[in-house]
C-alpha cells in the first residue's frame, strides 16, 4: 500500500459550504467588509488534508452550470435549492486565486457536477495504478468506493476525518457491494438535490429492500411479494424509481483526463498566496500555510512559468513551477524560520522599519524626559505590567511615543516604594489638562495607574474604541488593526514570555532591551493607528459619538469597575446547598420516570433513554453527528406533554446556574479590595450595548425563583449604605413609537397606560379593563417580538395561540399601528440603499447580507436593520445618562457610587443620608437624557441587597 501513489481529489463545494457554515453564527469580516468565513473555512480544511496526508498528487474538482444530462432527465433536479449565499459566490473567485498560485490543478467542466468529474478522474487514475482519495462529506460518493478508490470524510465540528473503503460503506448502508449504494439513493430519494425516489421508501425501508432483493430492478420485479400501500405505492411509481436510481448514479464518462504530472503537488508561489492572504486580512491562515510548505525561500521567489495550453475540451486551470524546480519537499527538513521570514515580501516589521526605540535611565535623564515629555501636545502611551488582571497587575514600565517611528521606555523598578517615586515624576504628565493622552485600551491603562493614586486627566483617544465605531463587526485587537491598516506585523508577546502555562515568564523577566523593543513598538504603532482613525472617524460621522459618548463612558466604567460590589458569601453558600438537594430531588425524578440511572448531563446517553426507550417522540431530530438531538429549544417544546422533560430542563437550569454563578461568583472575590469587580466591554455588541466578563453579572437569570436568589448574594458596602436599582421602563418600546411616530403607542405612554394591556385593547377590540391576563400576555409577546422581527411560527411557539392564530393576531397589529409597519419597511429601504442603520446618536451597524439573494440571509439582516436602531438607541440613552450622572456624583461630591449596568437598570451604592438627593438626581438624569416624542420612564427600588431593590 505504502508503494502505491496517492491522489486526493477535493469536492471544492462541498468544502466550501461546510466552511462558510462553521462561521455561520460568527462570520469572519474583514476591514473591507468582505465575508470571508467561506475561504478561510476551505483553506483551513484543505491545508488539514495537506499537513495530514502528504498527498503525492491532488486536485479540486469544481461545478460549473450544474447537470445538464440530469435536468434533461428531470427538470426539477436540484429545484428547491436555495440561493447560493453571496459570500460563496463572493468567495470561489478568490479560492481559484489561491488554488492557481499554490499550483494545485482545477478541475471543471461546464454541464457536469464535480460528482461526476471526481468518479471519472478516481476511475481512470485506478486503473493507472493509483490509491484514490475522494475528499468529501457527500455520502453519494460512497458508490464510487473500491479496492483502490475511498472516501476522506471530514467528521463534524472539526473532529478530523474517517477513511471510508469498502467494508466501511457496507457497514454504513448495510449493503453487499458499494454499487449498490446507487440503489439505495435511488429508494429514498434526496431532498437536497430534489430526487424524488419512491414515494413512502425512507432510509430503513430502503435498507430492508436492498438485503431482499439487491437493486432497484429487483425490487421493482418482484413487488408483488410487497403488502398493501406500499405495494401500491411502489407499483404506481416503477418508473419515477428507475429515474431516481438514473439521477443518483455518478458518471464516470466526463471529458476530463487524469495527467499524472499536472497533477503532482509542487512547490506553491509563496509571495502570491502571501499577498492573497494578507489582502484578505488571514494572519493565522497565513502563518499556517507558510509552516505547511516548508519550501526553500530562494526558489519560492522564483515566478512561475506561464501555464502550459490545457486541453481545449477541459478547464484544467494549473501553472507549473518554474523548469528544473521539480517536486518540493513539503514536510522534511524545512526551517521554519525560512518559511516565516517569507511573510517578509510585503509585511513590515520592527526588522525590517527603520525606528529609533530607547529605554531611559533613573536619576537625571528620566528628568529629562520628563521635562520634554511636558512639552508635547498629545502623547501615546502603553503600560507593561505583571498581570492581565489590572486589579492585580504591577508596574514593569511605561512606554512613550509622539512621532512615528520614534519612543521611550522608562523601567519600574520592583519595589513598590521605588516605584511609587517613579511614577511621581510622571504624575505631572498624567494630570494635565492639556496633554492629549492616546492608548490602545487605555481603560486598562487607567485602572492599573488608579492603583497607584495616579488619574489620567486631559483629553483621551482610544484606538480600539475608534476602531469599534468605524468596523463594530471585526476584531480590534492591536495586531491585526497594525496589520490591516499599517501593513505591519508587531513583535509577538509569546517571542517575549513564551505561551501560556506554568513556564510562561513575567514581563519583569525579560531583558530590558527585548521589553523597550517590545513596548515602545506598541506605543508606536497606536500612534499611527490613531493618525489614520481620526480621518475614519470623520467619514463615518462617528466623531462626535467617539468624543461626547464612548470616550466620556471610558471614563465612568473605570471607575465602575475599580469599585466593585459587595458580595454575600455566606448566603451563596447556603444557597450552592439548597441547591444541590434541589438538584439530587430533581434527578431522583428524573431516574424513576426513565426507569433507570444514566448521565443526564450526556446529551448521548439522554436521548437513547427519552426517543429508544421512553419513545416520547415517534420522529426524533438528530445531529449531524447521528445523535439524538436534545437541545433546549427541542425540548422545550416537548415540555409540556412530558413530566420528565420539564425535570430535565429543570435540571440543566439549576446545574448551570450552580456552577455559572453561585459556586464561581465567591472565587472572583478580589483578595484585596474583597468584592467582586466586573468587567465592562464596549466593543463587543455591535448594536453598541455593553458586554460584562468575568464575572458576567448581566446574564443572571431573572425569570426563575431560584435565578432570582443569586442577586440577594449583592449587597452594600457595609450598613450606612443601602443598594438602589434603576430601570428603564420598556425603554426600547418607548424608542420604536417614538422613531415610528406611531400616534397610538405614543399617547399610549404619554397617558401613563399600560402599553401591554392598552395594545391587547386593541388587538382584540376590548375595553382595556376588560383585557384578560392571557390577552395581556399575548400582546407583549408580540410587542416585544415586532422588535425582533417575530413570525407567526415564533409567536404561536411563545404562546398557546395556533399558528394560524398568531398570524391574525400579527396582522391585526400591524393594522393598528400602520405606522409601526411602514417604520420597519422603511428601515428595510434604507438599509438597501446605504448599506447600514442607525441609532438616535448615529451609531451606525452595516448590514452587509441585506441585499443578499439568499432568503434566510437576508431575513436575518432585515431584522437586524429593524432591532439594531431600537437596541442601539437604548443603549445610547443608557450611555448618557451614566456619563451625566458620573459627572454629578463627582461635582457633587457625594459618597454614593454607581457599580453596575445591566441592560436597562443602573444600580447604585448609596449613602443613606443621601438617598432622597441620590433619587431625584437619578431619576431625573435618566428620564432626560434624550428627548424623544415619548417620555422616558424610570423605576426606582431600594434594598439591602440586589434583589429588593430590583
Amino acid at each position: 500500500m505504502s508503494d502505491q501513489k496517492r491522489l486526493f481529489l477535493v469536492d471544492a463545494y462541498a468544502l466550501i459550504f461546510r466552511g462558510y457554515y462553521a462561521f455561520i453564527k460568527n462570520p469572519r469580516i474583514n476591514s473591507k467588509g468582505i465575508d470571508t468565513s467561506a475561504i478561510m473555512g476551505f483553506m483551513n480544511s484543505l491545508l488539514d488534508v495537506i499537513k495530514r496526508e502528504k498527498p503525492d498528487h491532488l486536485a479540486v474538482c469544481f461545478d460549473k452550470g450544474g447537470s445538464t444530462d440530469r435536468v434533461e432527465m428531470f427538470e426539477a433536479y436540484k429545484a428547491n435549492r436555495d440561493e447560493t449565499p453571496e459570500a460563496i459566490k463572493v468567495a470561489v473567485p478568490y479560492i481559484q486565486n489561491i488554488l492557481q498560485a499554490m499550483h494545485i490543478p482545477i478541475m471543471v467542466k461546464e454541464g457536469y457536477e464535480a460528482d461526476d468529474v471526481i468518479g471519472t478522474l478516481s476511475k481512470q487514475a485506478e486503473k493507472q495504478g493509483y490509491q484514490t482519495y475522494m475528499v468529501t462529506p457527500d455520502k453519494d460518493f460512497a458508490q464510487l468506493v473500491s479496492e483502490n478508490i475511498f472516501m476522506y470524510r471530514p467528521k463534524s465540528f472539526g473532529g478530523g476525518y474517517e477513511t471510508w473503503g469498502i467494508e466501511e460503506v457496507k457497514k454504513k448502508f448495510e449493503v453487499e457491494n458499494p454499487l449498490q449504494v446507487i440503489d439505495f439513493l435511488g429508494m429514498m430519494g434526496d431532498s437536497s438535490d430534489n430526487i424524488p425516489g419512491l414515494p413512502g421508501v425512507g432510509e430503513k425501508t430502503a435498507k430492508k429492500f436492498i438485503a431482499q432483493y439487491g437493486s432497484m430492478e429487483g425490487l421493482l420485479e418482484n413487488t408483488h411479494e410487497l403488502k398493501g400501500k406500499m405495494k401500491e405505492k411502489v407499483e404506481a411509481n416503477k418508473e419515477l424509481g428507475l429515474l431516481s436510481k438514473k439521477l443518483a448514479t455518478i458518471m464516470l464518462d466526463v471529458p476530463v483526463e487524469f495527467d499524472e504530472h499536472d497533477f503532482e503537488m509542487s512547490e506553491p508561489n509563496i509571495e502570491k498566496v502571501t499577498e492573497i492572504f494578507q489582502d484578505l486580512e488571514f494572519r493565522n491562515l497565513l502563518t499556517n500555510f507558510l509552516k505547511t510548505f516548508s519550501a526553500n525561500t530562494e526558489a519560492a521567489k522564483e515566478s512561475p512559468s506561464p501555464s502550459k495550453a490545457s486541453d481545449t475540451k477541459t478547464e484544467t486551470i494549473k501553472e507549473p513551477t518554474s523548469a528544473g524546480a521539480g517536486q518540493f519537499s513539503l514536510f522534511g527538513g524545512g526551517d521554519e524560520t525560512q518559511s516565516e521570514s517569507t511573510a517578509s515580501y510585503t509585511r513590515k516589521t520592527a526588522e525590517t522599519t527603520s525606528h529609533f526605540y530607547q529605554s531611559v535611565a533613573s536619576g537625571m535623564a528620566t528628568k529629562l524626559f520628563v521635562k520634554k515629555l511636558m512639552q508635547q501636545t498629545s502623547v501615546c502611551f502603553d503600560t507593561e505590567t505583571t498581570d492581565l488582571n489590572p486589579l492585580a497587575a504591577e508596574l514593569v514600565g511605561i512606554a512613550f511615543s509622539w512621532e512615528t517611528g520614534k519612543g521611550f521606555y522608562l523601567p519600574f523598578p520592583e519595589d513598590k516604594s521605588e516605584a511609587q517615586k517613579l511614577i511621581e515624576e510622571l504624575r505631572p504628565f498624567f494630570e494635565s489638562e492639556n496633554i492629549e493622552k492616546i492608548g490602545q485600551n487605555l481603560k486598562y491603562d487607567i485602572k492599573v495607574l488608579a492603583k497607584y493614586n495616579i488619574a489620567v486627566k486631559g483629553k483621551l483617544f482610544d484606538t480600539m474604541l475608534a476602531h469599534y465605531l468605524i468596523n463594530p463587526d471585526m476584531r480590534h485587537n492591536m495586531d491585526v488593526l497594525a496589520e490591516t491598516y499599517l501593513n505591519y506585523s508587531p513583535i509577538s508577546i509569546e517571542t517575549l514570555i513564551g505561551k501560556k502555562g506554568k513556564n510562561q515568564l513575567s514581563m519583569r523577566q525579560v531583558p530590558l532591551e527585548k521589553q523597550t523593543e517590545y513596548a515602545v513598538e506598541d506605543a508606536d504603532i497606536t500612534l499611527q493607528l490613531k493618525e489614520h482613525f481620526e480621518k475614519e472617524l470623520g467619514e463615518a460621522s462617528t466623531q462626535k459619538l467617539f468624543d461626547e459618548i464612548e470616550i466620556p463612558l471610558l471614563r465612568v466604567l473605570s471607575a465602575m469597575e475599580l469599585e466593585g460590589i459587595n458580595l454575600d458569601k455566606a448566603f451563596l453558600n447556603s444557597l450552592s446547598d439548597a441547591l444541590t438537594n434541589d438538584i439530587k430531588t430533581l434527578e431522583s425524578k428524573i431516574y424513576e420516570a426513565a426507569g433507570e440511572e444514566f448521565n443526564i448531563a450526556s446529551p448521548k446517553q439522554l436521548g437513547v433513554i427519552l426517543f429508544e426507550k421512553l419513545k416520547l417522540v415517534d420522529k426524533p431530530k438528530k445531529t449531524k453527528t447521528g445523535q439524538y438531538a436534545t437541545s433546549e429549544d427541542i425540548l422545550s417544546y416537548l415540555a409540556k406533554d412530558h413530566d420528565i422533560i420539564q425535570n430535565i430542563l429543570d435540571f440543566r437550569g439549576l446545574s448551570k446556574l450552580k456552577s455559572t454563578y453561585i459556586d464561581a461568583l465567591p472565587l472572583q472575590v478580589d483578595p484585596v479590595s474583597h468584592r467582586v469587580h466586573t468587567d465592562y466591554m464596549q466593543t463587543v455588541a455591535a448594536t453598541g450595548r455593553l458586554s460584562s466578563n468575568n464575572p458576567n453579572l448581566q446574564n443572571i437569570p431573572i425569570r426563575t425563583e431560584r435565578g432570582r436568589q443569586v442577586r440577594k448574594a449583592f449587597i452594600p458596602r457595609n450598613d450606612d449604605y443601602i443598594l438602589l436599582a434603576a430601570d428603564y421602563s420598556q425603554i426600547e418600546l418607548r424608542v420604536i413609537a417614538a422613531l415610528s411616530e406611531e400616534e397610538t403607542m405614543i399617547n399610549a405612554f404619554k397617558n401613563g397606560e399600560d402599553i401591554h394591556a392598552s395594545t391587547a385593547s386593541k388587538v382584540f377590540n376590548v375595553p382595556i379593563n376588560e383585557v384578560t391576563r392571557e390577552q395581556r400576555s399575548n400582546a407583549k409577546t408580540v410587542n416585544f417580538g415586532i422588535i425582533y422581527g417575530v413570525s407567526a411560527f415564533g409567536l404561536s411557539n411563545q404562546t398557546n395561540l395556533s399558528r394560524s392564530e398568531a398570524k391574525e393576531l400579527i396582522d391585526t397589529y400591524y393594522e393598528t399601528y400602520p405606522k409601526l409597519k411602514n417604520y420597519i419597511s422603511q428601515q428595510v429601504d434604507f438599509a438597501r440603499d446605504h448599506g447600514y442603520v442607525q441609532t438616535v446618536l448615529g451609531r451606525r451597524r452595516y448590514l452587509k447580507d441585506i441585499n443578499s439573494r439568499n432568503a434566510v440571509v437576508r431575513g436575518a439582516a432585515e431584522r437586524n436593520a429593524v432591532n439594531a436602531p431600537i437596541q442601539g438607541s437604548a443603549a445610547d440613552i443608557i450611555k448618557i445618562a451614566m456619563i451625566n450622572i458620573y459627572k454629578k456624583l463627582e461635582s457633587g461630591d457625594f459618597k454614593t457610587k454607581m457599580l453596575l449596568q445591566v441592560h436597562d437598570e443602573l444600580v447604585f451604592d448609596v449613602y443613606k443620608p443621601e438617598l432622597d438627593s441620590i433619587k431625584t438626581l437619578v431619576k431625573t438624569e435618566m428620564e432626560n437624557a434624550y428627548q424623544l416624542a415619548v417620555p422616558l420612564d424610570v423605576d426606582l427600588g431600594t434594598g439591602n441587597n440586589w434583589l429588593e431593590a430590583h
